[in-house]
């Protein structure tokens, strides 16, 4: 069993326990719930940088990345560097995240913010508004056309932006439909972690313009930033780069300067 089919059956099984112990009706009664969310993808098309800025401790590919954050302080960090928005990682057995930062950064920022999360049901979409996220992310690789129907849709009559990822051709063609907002492409591997902006390349031109277009991992220099805006990419999704230093919102402040 790869990675991704070993995280994807942990999360049935987390979604199922939480489902028993939470009721989505208190989700709902939630006092976010009912917030006006901001739009990213508006945000990354009035930006000339695209920076999307990730909150990541560890990660199944890398193990430990930076586990002494503070991750009001990184959101702080990001915003005052003027980044577009910001991505929370929430998975906890794999990632070291969890919904609580999400809450926290929302209690610190007004910034669009993404739950990055392996989505594969409802409630996970009602958990992300009740915790102040703006976007959701959907990945391809996981779900059925169906499913990203279903789930984008439903995210979409929550008032969530849908960040939906693709890692090549097949994924992308089964997958563009008018309920997705923002189309990102993710230069790595899942099954070999091996990372190439060849990708984001390739697939740019098979990606219809009425999405904004992003492409995430191994974006580590304003050289592959450069690179890649003529292929019409509006975002670029970064966290490691930032989160490997001591001061996160001063590396994503630095680096937006150069691209400037």
């Amino acid at each position: 069993m790869d990675i991704l089919a070993k995280i994807i059956a942990d999360k049935y099984k987390e979604v199922t326990l939480k489902k028993s112990l939470i009721p989505a009706s208190q989700l709902e009664q939630s006092v976010l719930f009912d917030r006006k969310g901001g739009s990213l993808a508006k945000a990354l098309c009035n930006s000339n940088t695209g920076i999307i800025a990730e909150h990541k401790r560890r990660s199944p590919s890398k193990d430990t990345i930076n586990q002494n954050t503070n991750i009001g302080e990184v959101a702080k960090g990001y915003q005052k560097a003027g980044v577009c928005g910001m991505s929370v990682l929430t998975d906890i057995k794999y990632f070291g995240g969890s919904l609580e930062d999400l809450l926290l950064a929302r209690a610190c920022v007004p910034m669009p913010l993404l739950r990055k999360e392996f989505i594969i049901d409802e409630y996970q979409l009602l958990e992300a508004k009740a915790y102040g996220a703006d976007v959701i992310l959907l990945i391809a690789a996981v779900l059925s056309r169906q499913e990203i129907k279903t789930l984008s849709e439903f995210a979409k009559g929550l008032d969530l932006e849908v960040l939906l990822e693709v890692h090549n051709e097949e994924e992308l063609h089964k997958s563009v439909m008018p309920s997705l907002d923002i189309l990102g492409v993710n230069n790595r591997d899942l099954k070999t972690f091996s990372v190439s902006i060849e990708t984001s390349k390739i697939l740019s031109e098979l990606i219809p313009n009425d999405f904004v277009k992003v492409s995430e991992s191994g974006i580590s220099s304003i050289e592959a930033i450069q690179e890649l805006k003529p292929y019409g990419y509006q975002g670029f999704l970064i966290g490691e780069n930032f989160m490997k230093t001591d001061n996160p919102g001063r590396s994503a402040a630095e680096f937006i300067k150069k691209i400037k």
